[in-house]
């Protein structure tokens, strides 16, 4: 980056002081308000994202591969669902939606009746990662975003965590009528339909309509979101929507975020399937994913936090796939279990906690409203095209290696470490281009800031 006056040029600087003016909040009275708005978005966020995640890989163990007859590529079909993706507003119907289908999916007779529901819940699913991350845009600027949409997508993590341990507690159940991977589905879509009642009184919608801030308050939140986010659009609704397809970088941001989610959602659909190939009995496998994925949680939530406070994306996106990176490599080779189980969790925690950086660094560059609802939807949907491949790479002719499985994985990861580089460097390129040409023109570094890219 240029420099001024001998010191290393940061854009935001200026940024930050302009915000320091316009507003008249005083830090700590800042940091309550920042607090009071996590509190009322993103406990509800997070408890309805992590009902979405809890059906995924527990049920395979629990006797839904025999009685449903799933040979061959079938299970592969049966996960493949996750394709639908568009920005949806009502989040509390979306998730009740897909309770009743997860509810329905406890009682298929049938490999046809479970491809049927499966892909019904991939549309009713469709829109909530993408609509969550579209409202939190919404209401935090651009270095506080980051960190909340981990702290909500850290509920895949928990959900990974949780659903070991509460698959380990259905595997007794035994009825005379329903097996142990039905009540999986049973019991997590009632739980699923009651906390999306819930969210429908919780879920606030924007700042302009929140009740629980004061005028003030709104205000202060609406000015820090102007600072360094820009809403304003030209053009007619289809224009800005055929902008969103032609831009370059959400492309190329979609295809960094499938090369982390094709690799993730493969081990976490098959890891307790791996993990019981190394030998351990199916509940003793089922309690060995939870660790893995506190872990990662963790993780993924302390990278998020600082890459807020850094300023910086792209070093914590290369960072993370290479732990994920090496994690694979390690499942690949002929290493001891010891040294197998502990690539796993240097692989979920590379690729849980690379996603938010990725969805974080395009939210961060997408300028407009309709724009970035747009773009961040063709991201996700490239994303969860990625968990498509995933279902069809690891298949179960491969068990227990998944040896075609690993290596395809790590081939995404490679491209994505290529695209990531390639983003980096035309960002860098176009932020040196602008500040040059806003220094011949005059213009004060505060009124350009908000259009140099995040790197």
């Amino acid at each position: 980056m240029p420099e001024k006056s001998g010191a290393p040029f940061d854009p935001f600087s200026s940024l930050d002081a302009r915000e320091r003016a316009q507003v008249g909040m005083g830090s700590e009275r800042e940091r309550k308000l920042w607090r009071k708005i996590d509190l009322h978005l993103l406990p509800i966020i997070a408890l309805m994202y992590l009902f979405s995640f809890m059906d995924r890989g527990n049920a395979k163990l629990e006797g839904l591969m025999t009685q449903l007859h799933l040979t061959g590529s079938r299970y592969n079909v049966a996960l493949s669902y996750g394709l639908f993706e568009f920005p949806a507003k009502w989040l509390p119907g979306i998730m009740f939606t897909w309770g009743i289908l997860m509810m329905s999916m406890g009682f298929v007779k049938s490999f046809s009746q479970l491809v049927a529901i499966r892909i019904l819940l991939g549309v009713a699913e469709a829109g909530f990662f993408p609509g969550v991350v579209f409202l939190l845009t919404m209401w935090y600027p651009r270095y506080k975003l980051m960190y909340r949409i981990a702290l909500f997508t850290g509920a895949a993590g928990a959900a990974g965590a949780f659903s070991g341990l509460f698959a380990y507690g259905i595997s007794f159940i035994n009825t005379s009528h329903l097996e142990g991977w039905s009540w999986i589905f049973i019991i997590e879509g009632l739980v699923t339909i009651v906390i999306s009642l819930i969210g429908i009184f919780v879920l606030v919608d924007y700042p302009d309509t929140a009740k629980f801030l004061s005028a003030e308050e709104r205000q202060f939140v609406k000015q820090q979101r102007s600072v360094d986010i820009g809403d304003d659009e030209e053009g007619t609704v289809a224009q800005r929507v055929l902008s969103a397809f032609l831009d370059w970088q959400i492309w190329v941001t979609g295809l960094t975020l499938m090369s982390f989610m094709a690799p993730a959602y493969g081990i976490t659909f098959f890891l307790p399937t791996i993990l019981n190939g190394f030998g351990y009995s199916v509940a003793v496998s089922q309690l060995l994913t939870v660790p893995i994925f506190v872990i990662a949680t963790i993780v993924m939530i302390i990278v998020a936090h600082f890459s807020d406070i850094m300023k910086i994306r792209s070093s914590f996106i290369v960072a993370m796939e290479c732990v994920g990176l090496v994690g694979y490599i390690i499942q690949i080779t002929n290493a001891s279990t010891g040294i197998k189980y502990f690539g796993t969790y240097l692989a979920v925690t590379g690729l849980y906690a690379g996603v938010p950086c990725v969805v974080g660094w395009l939210a961060n560059n997408l300028h407009g409203k309709y724009k970035r609802a747009v773009g961040m939807a063709i991201q996700v949907g490239m994303g969860n095209l990625g968990g498509i491949i995933a279902s069809y790479i690891f298949r179960i002719q491969d068990e227990p290696r998944f040896t075609l499985g690993f290596a395809i994985a790590i081939g995404f990861m490679c491209i994505g470490l290529i695209a990531t580089a390639a983003l980096t460097y035309a960002y860098h390129r176009a932020n040196v281009a602008r500040i040059d040409r806003a220094k011949r023109e005059g213009i004060n570094e505060a009124e350009y800031a908000i259009e140099l890219y995040v790197i």
